[in-house]
């Protein structure tokens, strides 16, 4: 980490050249004064072989290969601001302008994203977000992963918007990471989904899987190798290229394994390297499936013997024209020859990364006939931009208001009201009111019941007998099945108090026992007296088997003691009353039945009788 900064650090003060850093205005296709800035990052050169640099040097982009479907892109966003600034009802008395860097490294163009995140020249790492007015208000670009994962930390962190056009890795969705994050195209996400149709679709189970040593490929195989997953597609062979990689040598791999349908999930240099070769050993018939990156590429149908390697499948977004986009090529076009003289003004006084010398070069016809796949992606980041600009500056058909200066992080006001019932909240389900769904009430689910609302939202459904709820619940939680511990301060007073009621039980046993012949403890009962005693203790013993986890002995022994020897005391208290009340009655008015009581020892005999 405090590497990373150290060299962040040093590119402040570190350019192509090694001189003082310097970011003019110019009237060029780069750069445009306006009301707001806008940053744009486009890939107007590839880098064909990488070499290793061990000084913080920004890449050079003019030094290596040409992309002028990258300058096409350029004008794209050239021709959206245009169109904005002649609207009279989008940003009415606001004029945009845009400062532009040629992005061709992926860790190497880090003076751009300075340029954009910097404050007259300076940079305040640790300054409030309310003081902070970058240069620009919000940013397009760059084309790529991988690109756009290495500088959007630094764009993010400060809540400048960062509008993309050209980065589909579904890492860039997370919000924690990307907050002020957006775009125009769809993640990997949707592009892998489609290719797995695609393959179920013609029922192919035996494929490889070719990309690109960057973020955009290594995002794709990840999701690739996830949702395929129980379809019963096999992935044979896979492989992340780099640009000095044998390319000749894994196509013959694949062809050994007789593999016949290839998906090439890769950027543009990578999957011409993947074409070319497979042109040049004489692969044939083959199924190519192409990403979006590479499907609409114009320099591959006209290689020589392009129709020999089998059938390209390319998957990419609707293509949408921009009515005025080719007339204002042509506009440009005419004016190329005051635009050459600047241009060679500029190579010797060149701003790092703001200079074409081919871009001047190229006629109205080849930039309108690159790859257009991008084209309304672009567009409509421009658009976007804009739109959200006008709200923040409370824009009518008529004007705009400039101040208070609108910041990066300012917001499209809230969106209005306009449903039939407020939403109901979480545990509520809805009553239908009306003919329409829209239109309901909110009612609270009662007790052990809850709403699923992506199951049914009108219906509390009740939980099932081993689970529960409180009211307005969304889900039933298990029951929980909770023991009188012995630990407890609970169970420790009815223990203590048992124990105490025990020791009371044995001494009155032993005193009746002690005192067994005398008139008093006949007169009590004798020996029933003492049964009733030693019942009691053995009910009070079995309270102890009443904690903890219960198990079959606990429970055997704690049901079976007390009810036995409770039921005995229960019965013996009853016929030592009967005795006390009816007995001399019976003696007196009843002699022989009263004689038969006292023979047969009818006292035991109806405790017996109770206790069975």
């Amino acid at each position: 980490m405090l590497l990373s900064r150290i060299c962040v650090f040093l590119l402040c003060f570190i350019n192509c050249s090694f001189s003082k850093i310097s970011w003019p205005h110019s009237t060029s296709d780069f750069s445009l004064e306006g009301d707001y800035l806008l940053g744009g990052l486009f890939a107007l050169h590839e880098i064909d072989q990488v070499t290793s640099i061990f000084t913080p040097e920004t890449t050079e982009c003019f030094r290596h290969s040409t992309s002028a479907s990258g300058y096409q892109m350029l004008q794209v966003m050239r021709f959206a601001v245009e169109e904005i600034n002649n609207s009279t009802t989008l940003l009415p008395n606001i004029s945009l302008g845009y400062d532009i860097f040629d992005h061709c490294s992926n860790t190497k163009n880090f003076l751009s994203i300075l340029s954009f995140v910097s404050k007259n020249g300076s940079i305040k790492p640790k300054e409030k977000l309310n003081n902070y007015q970058p240069k620009v208000i919000a940013l397009t670009g760059p084309y790529g992963s991988t690109r756009t994962i290495t500088i959007a930390p630094l764009i993010t962190m400060g809540l400048i918007p960062l509008v993309n056009y050209g980065a589909s890795s579904y890492a860039l969705s997370n919000k924690i990471q990307y907050p002020s994050f957006i775009r125009t195209v769809p993640s990997n996400k949707d592009m892998i989904e489609m290719i797995i149709h695609i393959i179920r679709w013609f029922g192919w189970n035996w494929v490889a899987f070719l990309g690109s040593q960057d973020s955009y490929s290594s995002d794709g195989l990840k999701l690739f190798n996830k949702y395929i997953s129980n379809t019963g597609i096999c992935l044979a062979y896979q492989e992340g290229l780099s640009l000095n990689a044998n390319y000749s040598q894994t196509l013959k791999k694949i062809d050994m394994l007789n593999i016949n349908v290839i998906v090439v999930f890769a950027v543009p240099q990578y999957a011409v390297n993947i074409i070319k070769t497979a042109i040049a050993e004489n692969i044939r018939d083959k199924v190519w499936i192409a990403s979006e990156t590479w499907a609409m590429n114009q320099q591959l149908p006209r290689e020589p013997g392009i129709g020999k390697i089998g059938t390209v499948i390319g998957i990419t977004e609707r293509l949408l024209s921009l009515p005025g986009f080719d007339q204002f090529i042509y506009k440009d076009r005419r004016t190329i020859n005051g635009y050459s003289t600047e241009s060679n003004v500029q190579s010797k006084n060149k701003t790092c990364n703001q200079v074409c010398d081919y871009c001047p070069l190229l006629t109205a016809e080849e930039i309108i006939n690159e790859n257009p796949s991008f084209s309304f992606a672009i567009y409509a980041a421009i658009y976007t931009i804009a739109h959200a600009l006008h709200n923040v500056l409370q824009c009518d058909m008529n004007e705009c208001h400039k101040n208070p200066k609108a910041k990066p992080y300012m917001h499209s006001s809230k969106v209005p009201f306009s449903n039939c019932s407020v939403e109901c909240k979480p545990g509520y389900s809805r009553k239908p009111e009306g003919f329409h769904s829209c239109c309901f009430t909110c009612k609270k689910c009662p007790r052990n019941s809850y709403v699923d609302y992506s199951r049914d939202p009108y219906t509390c459904f009740p939980c099932l007998e081993s689970e529960w709820s409180d009211e307005g619940s969304t889900a039933c939680k298990t029951r929980i099945v909770v023991y009188l511990e012995f630990a407890e301060i609970s169970s420790i007073i009815v223990m203590l108090s048992a124990t105490c009621l025990i020791i009371l039980l044995i001494a009155i046993l032993c005193l009746f026992a002690y005192n067994f012949n005398t008139p008093v403890v006949k007169s009590a009962g004798g020996s029933m007296c003492l049964l009733m005693l030693m019942c009691l203790i053995m009910s009070s013993i079995s309270v102890f088997f009443f904690f903890g986890k219960p198990t079959f002995v606990f429970c055997l022994l704690r049901n079976a003691i007390f009810a036995f020897f409770f039921t005995i005391c229960i019965s013996c208290l009853t016929v030592r009353s009967f005795q006390i009340i009816c007995v001399f009655k019976m003696a007196a008015q009843f002699p022989k039945l009263h004689s038969l009581w006292v023979k047969h020892n009818g006292q035991w005999l109806f405790i017996m009788d109770q206790t069975c």
